[in-house]
């Protein structure tokens, strides 16, 4: 997707690549040059063998100049050799076929309304098969073109807030999507969804869920780890799930809804304060870590899990809006042979936090130490949290995590590392009081800390 210059426009249209733009170099350019064929052409592939009709798809510019890419009728790419075959424009035999116009149906008042708020990643995306290009679903139109069944679980209305990729979001961005969310709540909207790259969706699930106090309806962030233009791809199911989520579950909370098995028979919804992303690219890449989930979603039913707590929808209290996050926090990761001079910078540059990722139950070398009290006496918050999966912090087990108590360092409990950071990126930005900072940092306020760490062990979240 393309960087959206300003928040709340839409990316503009990119012009058609040529082909020096598209990543084909020397002899499969100089072989497309003269068939007179472009990138985004239906063209016709033969070597004798076999037959192979397609769009002509660009391709990185590091890879070699002896192949070209053709994306088939079934939405796979196949790259294949051009040293034995004939390349024809095939425009003329088969025009391509129109778009079809995007509608919005009427509203039903039958449906819960429902907002979908779009950052970026391939999740509300579609496919132009006549380019092969994969561009933004930007408007509600659009959606209910992608993924009909959207009329049948709400009525749907969408914000462009912008469209980035999901590692360069900030806290600045969690500022703008909270402030998006209560809007769209304010204004109606009895569920609210926003689509989200998976590589930074569980910090930012983890933000909303600490930013969003009080809320009414779930909200519930969604991602797609194949896109749009691939057979296998988990974006319309997710998205419908979502939507499903956020118009009919119990719960009023943040919540972070991916596939529960690689299948499509289940999807699963994360508490925001405990998802991880456990995988690269498997469509159940994520996890509930030391907790169960809220809910998984069968068949489009939404199925709470009954032993869990969880903030009902609708319980009292007004919506507020506390999105303000210290950004001058850093984590760092103990790991044998760390030198203790990683800590100068961050002291001399003046930030307000460190969380420390221990080993164990919370444990970094001794010859850490002094750089630990250096950086508390000079008016640093340090956290502790475990770099093990499951299982928390206990810092009373052996001498040196009492050492570090002893020092002002405060542990972390069972949050995940990133969970922990988000947290204290959070509680330093609503106070500057040392007791008030360790009051909230130890205060369960989101579901990511609980007395007794719960083991579901390697199974599925569906379970």
């Amino acid at each position: 997707m393309g960087l959206t210059p300003e928040r709340g426009q839409p990316p503009q249209p990119q012009p058609r690549k040529t082909e020096s733009e598209s990543g084909y170099r020397g002899r499969v350019l100089d072989l497309i040059r003269s068939k007179g064929v472009k990138v985004g052409d239906r063209v016709l592939v033969t070597d004798g063998r076999m037959e192979l009709a397609g769009i002509l798809m660009p391709r990185s510019e590091l890879e070699d100049d002896l192949h070209i890419v053709v994306k088939l009728p079934d939405g796979y790419n196949v790259g294949i050799s051009i040293e034995s075959i004939e390349l024809q424009n095939a425009q003329d035999q088969e025009p391509p076929q129109p778009q079809p116009e995007a509608r919005v149906p009427p509203p039903n008042p039958a449906l819960p309304k429902v907002a979908i708020i779009s950052t970026g990643g391939t999740i509300a995306s579609r496919v132009d098969y006549r380019t092969g290009a994969v561009s933004p679903a930007l408007s509600a139109a659009d959606l209910y073109l992608t993924v009909p069944e959207l009329g049948e679980i709400a009525n749907i209305q969408t914000e462009i807030l912008f469209s980035i990729l999901s590692e360069n979001m900030s806290s600045k961005h969690w500022t703008s999507i909270a402030e998006s969310v209560s809007r769209q709540i304010k204004a109606g909207a009895q569920g609210v969804v926003v689509t989200h790259g998976t590589d930074t969706m569980g910090y930012t699930a983890a933000a909303l869920s600490f930013a969003l106090r009080n809320l009414p309806v779930p909200v519930i962030l969604v991602g797609s780890q194949r896109s749009s233009d691939r057979p296998s791809s988990d974006a319309a199911l997710n998205l419908k799930g979502a939507v499903s989520a956020a118009a009919y579950a119990p719960f009023a909370e943040v919540g972070v809804l991916m596939h529960a098995t690689p299948s499509d028979e289940t999807l699963v919804v994360h508490r925001g304060t405990r998802a991880r992303k456990m995988h690269t690219s498997r469509r159940d890449a994520f996890r509930s870590v030391n907790s169960r989930p809220l809910a998984v979603i069968r068949d489009g039913r939404v199925e709470a899990h009954a032993d869990v707590d969880y903030r009902p929808r609708g319980a009292p209290g007004d919506l507020e809006v506390r999105s303000h996050f210290e950004e001058d926090v850093v984590l760092i990761k103990s790991f044998p042979g760390i030198q203790p001079d990683i800590f100068d910078p961050i002291v001399h540059r003046g930030f307000r936090g460190i969380v420390l990722e221990g080993t164990g139950l919370g444990h970094i070398p001794d010859k850490l130490f002094h750089q630990v009290r250096r950086a508390i006496e000079s008016g640093m918050t340090v956290v502790m949290a475990s770099q093990c999966i499951n299982g928390r912090v206990n810092m009373n087990v052996y001498s040196t995590g009492r050492e570090l108590l002893t020092m002002g360092v405060i542990p972390a409990g069972d949050m995940l590392p990133e969970t922990a950071l988000v947290k204290l990126m959070w509680v330093l930005g609503q106070t500057e009081d040392h007791g008030k900072i360790r009051e909230l940092f130890t205060a369960n306020l989101a579901g990511e800390i609980s007395e007794r760490s719960e083991y579901l062990g390697g199974g599925s979240d569906a379970e």
